[in-house]
């Protein structure tokens, strides 16, 4: 059995600078933790696939499903746009932030290959009312089940039969281990003020950057104490 290591931080293991390019260890760790069952009782299961040589891409090679790719889950806004946040944080928090986020606690998998399109992973870091934030792009995929449209509708819709594995949104949050970024009803806990997107994605001031990064911060971390808690049975 792997042992997990909530706080290996992944970038250490990778050659491209990108852990969910061709970490090895990230990769390991996402085959472990999502190779069960699902809702319907089918078992899935995954192999590492890499493709190209030493500084490669891997990829999750599935069962039931094409090929998955890693996603870091939530954004950290440090040296990220045009650096408007450079000195809201000290160089020590910035550091803690950058190091918790590329934690196991901190990812999760999406469809690796285009279809028609943007990928997931690709379509919640363009579109302007996203940023890459995880939890409007989780509310993205709540609203998906209900047949409801968002900022992510299309991407996610494209990818329907992988969403459909998990049959609903409570599924789909227990099978990744998701608990933590939702409430006891599975709404979508925001870790900024939230207005159906209207507001900007991005923090409004030195006292908004702080609560997002301790929201996000709280909510990987009570993430990777679930992972580790699940897997040390």
């Amino acid at each position: 059995m792997l042992k997990i290591d909530i706080n290996f931080d992944f970038r250490k293991d990778s050659l491209c600078g990108d852990p969910d390019t061709d970490s090895p260890k990230l990769y390991e760790n996402h085959k472990f933790l999502w190779s069960k069952n699902l809702p319907n009782k089918s078992e899935f299961q995954f192999e590492m696939l890499t493709i190209g040589g030493k500084c490669g891409r891997i990829l999750l090679k599935s069962n039931l499903y094409d090929n998955l790719s890693s996603d870091r889950m939530c954004l950290h806004f440090v040296g990220k746009y045009k650096g408007q946040f450079n000195g809201w944080l000290t160089e020590e928090e910035n550091e803690n932030f950058k190091h918790i986020v590329r934690t196991i606690g901190g990812h999760i998998v999406f469809p690796a290959h285009k279809k028609d399109g943007f990928t997931i992973n690709q379509a919640r870091g363009v579109n302007r009312k996203i940023c890459d934030r995880f939890d409007l792009t989780l509310e993205c995929i709540r609203l998906f089940y209900l047949n409801e449209q968002s900022p992510l509708f299309d991407a996610i819709n494209r990818y329907q039969d992988f969403f459909k594995l998990f049959e609903n949104f409570e599924n789909y949050v227990n099978f990744f281990l998701l608990q933590d970024f939702v409430t006891e009803k599975y709404d979508v806990k925001f870790a900024l003020p939230f207005d159906n997107f209207v507001r900007s994605p991005l923090p409004q001031s030195i006292e908004e950057y702080k609560s997002y990064k301790a929201e996000t911060i709280n909510q990987i971390n009570k993430r990777n104490n679930r992972i580790l808690t699940r897997h040390s049975r």
